[in-house]
């Protein structure tokens, strides 16, 4: 019987959706004169509320042309957009303001699946020692996370300090390539102080239990924090996750007026950073064993608040910062 009731309820939804919502759209037009895309644009404020609701417009509409305008070159959308309006039978002249919403909408879409093929060549590009490029990124860590220490040596265990798991840093780049070696630059470059906080913190003992001198000649590996740069690659993978399975878009819609790019993905992983830093502080954790059962909490965390559409993770970054009227 409940097979039979599930069969029939989807036999519903099915006739809601092909028929009745169809239906129920061109009443609406013919009532109050003014498209789909047009209620969209002139009932939500610019941002994610919006984006959203276009992209899931053009992703269901049965016309091709609105299909496939989900997948435009960037350089085509203004093209795109003045075939959409003709298509729709929308005087721009009388409706200037649809097609400027509609235009930063769309650059939102496209350039948020730019930015997933940017991350993801990133991701896929491995760290090679041969590649002068490659080392360098690699020294300005070093030199932005100890700048008062010397490395000895490319290969030397003093990469532990800044939370390497061995004297090499490359394999630790094996999981995330060069998109956690960007990432991990740009934090400490960008928003040095936070950087060199959280990597003192992290290797300072749990409890106060040790005075300094005895925690000092104790070995940096046993510190009961967690490793700085491991876990930057660990919430690199993290961010990364959330851009992939599209729990980002609420986020860079927000904060992006255009297209998002490379550089709204990395000020989210400072964020992301710091606000595991807190986290992790808060949880409280008995030692490093637990930290696959904080990052998954963590996680859960994230995609909860950006199941909000008006969240921005970084909000000192948002749209509303940089002046936008009139979108």
């Amino acid at each position: 019987m409940c097979a039979l009731d599930r069969v029939v309820t989807q036999f519903f939804v099915f006739l809601y959706c092909k028929c009745l919502w169809r239906g129920l759209k061109f009443v609406i037009r013919k009532f109050t004169g003014r498209c789909e895309l047009q209620r969209i644009c002139y009932n939500n404020k610019h941002g994610a509320r919006r984006t959203l609701k276009i992209e899931s417009s053009l992703r269901y509409s049965k016309n091709e042309l609105l299909q496939s305008a989900l997948s435009v070159h960037p350089d085509k959308v203004e093209k795109t957009i003045d075939d959409i309006m003709a298509l729709k039978k929308i005087n721009p002249d009388t409706n200037p303001q649809l097609g400027i919403s509609l235009q930063a909408s769309l650059l939102q879409i496209v350039g948020y699946r730019s930015l997933v093929a940017e991350v993801e060549k990133l991701r896929r590009e491995p760290y090679d020692s041969e590649n002068p490029e490659h080392e360098d990124m690699l020294m300005k860590l070093w030199k932005e996370l100890r700048p008062d220490t010397p490395l000895t040596g490319r290969i030397s265990k003093q990469w532990c300090e800044i939370g390497f798991q061995g004297s090499d840093p490359k394999t630790d780049f094996r999981g995330m390539g060069l998109l956690g070696l960007h990432n991990l630059l740009y934090f400490a470059e960008h928003d040095k102080a936070t950087a060199l906080q959280m990597l003192h913190d992290s290797l300072q003992p749990k409890h106060n239990e040790m005075n300094k001198p005895e925690w000092e000649q104790k070995n940096i590996d046993k510190a009961i924090g967690y490793s700085f740069a491991i876990v930057g690659i660990n919430i690199t993978d993290l961010a990364y996750s959330l851009l992939v399975s599209g729990a980002l878009k609420t986020h860079l819609y927000n904060v992006a007026p255009e297209m998002p790019s490379l550089l709204n993905f990395q000020q989210t992983f400072c964020y992301l950073m710091q606000e595991f830093h807190r986290f992790w502080i808060e949880e409280d954790p008995s030692d490093i064993m637990e930290f696959n059962r904080v990052r998954c909490k963590f996680h859960r965390r994230i995609l909860r608040q950006l199941k909000n559409p008006d969240m921005a993770l970084c909000p000192h970054f948002s749209a509303s910062d940089l002046h936008l009227v009139n979108l």
